[in-house]
């Protein structure tokens, strides 16, 4: 550090989130630093008695155009960037009459919570809670770290006096708090600028998944792909024990109860890793089987193990779906984890008494039900808060997968299928009873890995066969879990039956109507096939892999 005297240090404080910034400045002037702040910043410390200088005294420049420019000055900006080690850097804010800044507290217009608004604003209105004077701020800042301290996050301002405190001047301050102030920083402005890029991608292009075209949903893909979220917790380890994780939350839901990463978890053992990820897998299932397609079976139970559904069964009641559900495959659901679409009853927290679940998932749970299933010890019970305590069906979003060196992105969404144009494509045809079968059996295939197998009995699965890499094995495994249940079930299949082997297993296990997509260049020996066994098969024309 130079032995060049310099001015009085001075504390520029600019922040919309005014929580704490009093308490704050009176640290700061404690320590010897002038108080320099705009607008409402400015109005709220000195209502509290604190000594302020308004921008526009240091500027000598009022703000402009409604206050969309303030703060761009090169006697704000001189002071934030000036390397004060230099003495070039340290002579020309001498010359300059510029006091060095060495503390900022800074943070941004809230422009995701007016792109929230509702009804939406005007897009005048929303350019407006674009903040430039204040990201500019911040990150200059955050580039000389060096010689500025950055806070855009009130809960840090405690840690900034107390190093204070602790540190013989403002100069002393550690690097290790320099720079993480100033990562925080970067991370702050990275994700508004996420924000808005999303917001007006939104609103001047439109987003993939609210269209009902394909072409038009590959059309709107942004051009740059953006992520923003923040980490909520971190987990013990990955999906095993070798492996980092955590918990990341989109900034858009924090306010939204209704998602898995912002459930209200409680029980005796953190969620892990792959609790989040198997969990994901049963709701995504529960609400793409929570419809009014089916009005005398609305509860819906759905069983995952290891991110494959073991079971799922819709009922009249909520046990009888439970139940069901449980009998598909009684012994892959220990250790599993269970979703329901209502809140949960207390008969059915009877019933599941007996089991072993890593993890309960309901919109609501009545206090006697509560009561039952907490007894449990290593049980994890979310609350999935939802609107008429019912969850809300799956709708068509945007996911990405990571691949090396990048992502694959998609829309994904509950199987769109016409079933008026479905084909039936054999002598016989399926009954009304079969055909309500296919419907559900369908939302079951799409959500099982392929190669994909799931034999039902009316609105419950009897016997699943996943992520096989021969489809006629698939076949085998979902008919050895249904046994004599498979006798008179109906078949879905995720893809077409490349051969007629897989059918003949179908055909042997007892399987008496075939739902698949159909499209295979040996369509026509599967469907003889299905002929010659007295078989049923309709074509939908629409595959459904999951990988």
């Amino acid at each position: 550090m130079s032995t060049t005297s310099t001015p009085q240090p001075r504390a520029l404080l600019s922040v919309y989130d005014k929580t704490g910034i009093v308490e704050f400045a009176t640290s700061l002037s404690k320590h010897g630093f002038q108080l320099v702040s705009t607008g409402g910043t400015a109005r709220t410390l000195r209502a509290a008695g604190l000594e302020v200088i308004g921008v526009s005294d240091v500027t000598g420049h009022p703000e402009i155009f409604d206050g969309r420019v303030k703060s761009l000055h090169p006697a704000i900006h001189g002071p934030l960037l000036a390397r004060l080690e230099s003495e070039e850097d340290l002579k020309g804010l001498a010359e300059l009459g510029y006091p060095p800044i060495q503390i900022v507290a800074c943070n941004l217009y809230p422009f995701s919570a007016a792109a929230a608004q509702q009804p939406p604003l005007e897009d005048s209105a929303l350019l407006e809670m674009i903040d430039i004077g204040g990201p500019t701020m911040v990150r200059a800042s955050a580039k000389n770290h060096r010689n500025v301290i950055i806070a855009c996050n009130p809960s840090r301002y405690d840690e900034i006096i107390s190093n204070l405190h602790s540190a013989s001047g403002v100069h002393s301050v550690g690097m290790d708090l320099r720079r993480s102030l100033a990562l925080d920083a970067y991370e702050h402005t990275a994700a508004y600028d996420s924000a808005i890029a999303d917001e007006l991608h939104a609103r001047w292009v439109g987003r993939p998944e609210l269209s009902d075209d394909t072409a038009e949903q590959t059309a709107r893909l942004p051009a740059t792909l953006l992520a923003s979220a923040v980490k909520t917790h971190s987990l013990r380890y990955g999906e095993n024990s070798h492996q980092a994780a955590a918990l990341y939350t989109n900034p858009r839901e924090f306010d939204n109860h209704s998602t898995l990463v912002t459930a209200h978890v409680e029980g005796e053992k953190d969620m892990s890793y792959n609790n989040y990820s198997d969990a994901d897998a049963t709701l995504r299932l529960c609400r793409a089987l929570s419809t009014d397609e089916w009005p005398n079976t609305p509860h819906v139970c759905v069983i995952v193990k290891h991110n494959n559904p073991c079971g799922a069964a819709l009922g009249s009641t909520q046990k009888e779906a439970y139940e069901a559900a449980l009998a598909s495959d009684p012994e892959s659901a220990f250790g599993s984890i269970i979703c329901f679409n209502e809140p949960l009853e207390a008969d059915t927290a009877e019933a599941m008494e007996p089991l072993f679940i890593e993890v309960l998932m309901a919109p609501a749970y009545s206090e006697e039900a509560k009561k039952i299933v907490m007894q449990k010890k290593n049980r994890r019970i979310l609350t999935i808060e939802s609107p008429g305590n019912r969850l809300a069906s799956l709708e068509r979003i945007l996911v990405r997968k990571p691949i090396e060196g990048g992502w694959l992105v998609q829309t994904e969404e509950a199987p769109v299928i016409d079933w008026d144009k479905a084909k039936v494509v054999t002598e016989k045809s399926p009954s009304e009873e079969e055909i309500a079968s296919m419907k559900f059996a369908v939302r079951i295939c799409e959500q099982v890995k392929s190669n994909a197998i799931v034999m039902v009995q009316g609105t419950a699965t009897v016997g699943i066969g996943p992520g096989q890499t021969s489809r006629v094995e698939a076949v085998r495994i979902a008919a050895r879990r249904a046994g004599e249940r498979a006798k008179g079930c109906v078949l879905a299949s995720d893809a077409f039956f490349p051969f007629k082997d897989g059918l003949e297993q179908a055909a042997d296990a007892g399987a008496s109507s075939i739902v698949q997509p159909g499209g295979s260049i040996r369509d026509q020996e599967v469907i003889d096939a299905a002929d010659h066994r007295g078989i049923s098969m309709l074509f939908t024309g629409h595959r459904l892999f999951r990988h």
